[in-house]
């Protein structure tokens, strides 16, 4: 916007000054060459005033001072002498003008009446002679043309940061609360309309913490209700007769409420934190989990994790939950029986099985093509966003999770 506004301001102030200053330096070659033809005049009638009065030799000396004091060519021709040019022969009759000279310059004819006849003294100007002065003058607007287009471009360029400072701050404003920091706010400042604009800006920011706040407070609500059919839940399964479905139910009732205890916590987190884990430790305790269910449906179930630590930038309830949203995928979608495995590298986690697979579409948020709410891909896609879908040797799906990027 600098740029351009100082490229704005110039060629308007070029413009009005070639507006300007063609006239006038047109006014001052005309100004020149009328004071010259002016001089040249007064030049001729000074010699004029003495002939007839002098002799000869005092008629040359006058013409020699003429000459040394205009610094032009001053000739006199007395009546009856040898014919000369048309325009001396035109003075002859008793007029004076100003005629173009051979060379381009100007001839000064004045005619001087006599008691022998007209008498006619003639000043040659050179073209030299009618723009002396003319070409320091235009250098000089010249000049001054330059130094108003630069004053002009630096006060544009003052205007422009007047303006783009405060917008620039704005922007820098907006990527924070892109960014997730909606404690930050702008200072207004500049014109009128950018400071109209920064108070927007501080109210959105304001709005949004505000919606952000409710919204966070009616999940939690929504979740903590779920706590009473919780309780009641666990209170039937510690009524049942048998002993190990009991404990089994109850297990499974644990699970779930840690489940919706993490969701009460997470709704109620200001910005969700990166953390890190040992993710070796999270895949075992999350396959020892599902392991029960996959013997249940019989499914061959495969575990590869490395027997060492395995640091990942994920903290541990966001990784448990990504992998529980996959492994729930493979039970819900594909029948039983079929096998599935998770395989752990230092760089990648791997969850694929031997069902009928799906498409790219499915990480996206809502769209499951399976009759589900197409939420689950999503968890894993927002825990890790290097999230690939891919075809399995068997055909079925394959879902690749880069935990560290290089």
């Amino acid at each position: 916007m600098r740029s351009r506004l100082a490229l704005l301001v110039a060629a308007t102030t070029s413009l009005v000054l070639v507006a300007m200053l063609v006239p006038l330096a047109l006014l001052v070659r005309a100004t020149a060459e009328n004071n010259a033809i002016t001089q040249a005049t007064a030049e001729a009638q000074s010699v004029g005033a003495v002939i007839g009065t002098v002799d000869e030799p005092t008629l040359a000396l006058a013409v020699s001072r003429a000459e040394a004091a205009g610094g032009h060519d001053v000739a006199v021709f007395q009546p009856g002498a040898a014919p000369v040019s048309e325009a001396v022969e035109l003075a002859r009759r008793g007029r004076s003008f100003t005629a173009v000279s051979p060379s381009g310059g100007r001839e000064v004819l004045v005619a001087v009446q006599g008691p022998g006849g007209t008498s006619v003294v003639q000043v040659v100007l050179t073209p030299d002679d009618l723009t002396r002065g003319v070409g320091e003058t235009w250098l000089g607007l010249l000049l001054l043309g330059v130094v108003l287009i630069g004053l002009g471009v630096a006060l544009a360029d003052r205007l422009a940061v007047a303006i783009t400072r405060p917008m620039t701050a704005l922007a820098r404003v907006s990527h924070r609360l892109a960014g997730g920091d909606l404690e930050a706010r702008a200072v207004p400042g500049g014109p009128p309309e950018v400071r109209s604009a920064g108070l927007a800006l501080n109210h959105l920011a304001g709005r949004i913490g505000e919606l952000l706040a409710e919204e966070r407070e009616m999940v939690a609500d929504i979740s903590h209700r779920l706590r009473t059919p919780l309780t009641g839940l666990r209170l039937e399964a510690e009524s049942l007769r048998d002993p190990s479905e009991a404990d089994r139910i109850a297990a499974r009732v644990d699970a779930l409420e840690k489940a919706v205890t993490s969701v009460i916590l997470d709704a109620r987190r200001r910005t969700r934190e990166k953390g890190s884990c040992d993710a070796a430790v999270v895949v075992r305790e999350r396959a020892e989990f599902w392991s029960v269910l996959a013997e249940e449906q019989e499914r061959a179930f495969s575990v590869t994790v490395p027997p060492v630590p395995v640091e990942v930038p994920v903290s541990a309830p966001d990784l448990a939950a990504a992998l529980d949203a996959l492994f729930e995928n493979v039970f819900a979608h594909t029948d039983e029986g079929v096998p599935f495995s998770v395989r752990l590298t230092p760089r990648e986690l791997v969850v694929e099985d031997d069902g009928p697979g799906f498409g790219p579409a499915a990480l996206e948020r809502g769209h499951s093509g399976a009759g589900s709410t197409g939420l689950g891909l999503d968890i894993v896609r927002r825990t890790v966003p290097e999230t690939r879908l891919e075809r399995s040797p068997n055909g079925g799906a394959r879902v690749v999770l880069t935990l560290v990027t290089s």
